[in-house]
């Protein structure tokens, strides 16, 4: 081989990099490489060289009119080799969290975070708490995972939603391709808004005073639980007389929600001072006129019951209003309102 040409074989051996020496070697750099002495056997001799991937995960999933929420990881279990990166991507309206908490740890608030926040590109291995913060339609969130281990995932806003990573040696086969969890998270997405279609179809008696704020399901796979969420009041807008009850009914098994008129607080959790509480555990509060500011706090079920943990008492799952004076009255889901959930009660003599 003339010098010139094993100058050129060199340069090609630099230029491979990360990458396995199978799959790039071609038959003429091979030859030369033999001539030059520098790899003459079989090609399953050659040391193989890893390169890491990047895969790819969809957080949450909506309709169009934003009232119908898929509150998953798309899909919510997958399967990468050691030094892999997992890239989150948000596409709902809906705020969530990419959260891998370390063992044991106490589930903080979304706000607190981990505490705080770790930059994207973040190491998850275990020995500490990896959170994006608030990711909202659009933004995306990468995590590498160094270690093998199974990993579970959480988002801090919405209790049940959850995943698993499973992260395996580089010498163990994956039991999927990239095309498979597109594909799935594809099925998962188109089945779950079909659902959340159905539960629009709420029976409720329009003709009553009573508007169900907001329903939802459970759903759970191998890899995670995931929830339905209709972000919509139901039977929105009430036409009653002066003395008249509305009653509101959150039928969500998690998601939270409020009824809200007028100034919304700084604090959505509590209750204004001028909410009482009726025999029944319900909320109650009267309203004498559109610019009265009434909010309910957060009405919602309790969370479920768990073998070996206390058992919570029941959820405050109901608001009411005793309306006083003829009027228009427009009232909204503060943490919701941006999807549209809204409604208003007429109010007449």
């Amino acid at each position: 081989m003339r010098s010139g040409e094993a100058v050129k074989a060199k340069e090609d051996v630099t230029r491979l990099g990360n990458w396995t020496l199978a799959s790039v070697l071609n038959r003429q750099l091979r030859t030369r490489l033999c001539t030059l002495g520098l790899i003459c056997a079989p090609l399953l001799l050659a040391p193989a060289l890893s390169h890491s991937e990047d895969w790819q995960m969809q957080v949450g999933a909506q309709s169009r009119d934003l009232g119908r929420q898929v509150i998953a990881f798309l899909p919510n279990e997958v399967w990468i080799h050691a030094g892999d990166s997992v890239d989150f991507t948000v596409a709902t309206d809906e705020p969530h969290t990419v959260t891998f908490l370390t063992p044991n740890q106490v589930r903080p608030p979304f706000p607190v975070g981990c505490p705080g926040t770790t930059a994207t590109g973040s190491a998850e291995d275990g020995s500490s708490c990896v959170n994006s913060g608030t990711l909202t339609k659009g933004q995306g969130y990468s995590v590498t995972f160094p270690t093998v281990g199974d990993y579970k995932l959480v988002c801090l806003y919405h209790q049940n939603h959850t995943a698993v990573i499973h992260v395996l040696d580089l010498s163990a086969d994956l039991p999927h391709e990239h095309e498979f969890y597109r594909s799935e998270a594809a099925d998962m997405e188109r089945d779950m808004l079909s659902s959340a279609g159905h539960m629009m179809d709420h029976d409720m008696d329009d003709s009553k005073n009573d508007v169900t704020a907001g329903t939802g399901k459970i759903v759970a796979t191998g890899g995670g639980s995931d929830t339905l969420s209709v972000m919509r009041f139901m039977h929105p807008d009430k036409v009653v007389h002066v003395g008249d009850t509305v009653e509101w009914t959150n039928d969500d098994p998690i998601t939270p929600h409020t009824i809200t008129f007028g100034t919304e607080p700084d604090n959505p959790m509590p209750p204004s001072a001028n909410v009482t509480m009726d025999p029944d555990g319900a909320l109650h509060a009267t309203i004498s006129s559109p610019s009265d500011n009434v909010h309910s706090g957060f009405i919602a079920a309790a969370p479920q019951d768990q073998i070996g943990s206390p058992q919570p008492p029941p959820g405050t799952t109901r608001f009411r209003v005793t309306f006083t004076q003829p009027g228009v009255f427009q009232y909204k889901c503060m943490l919701h309102d941006t999807l549209g959930m809204n409604g208003k009660v007429t109010v007449l003599p």
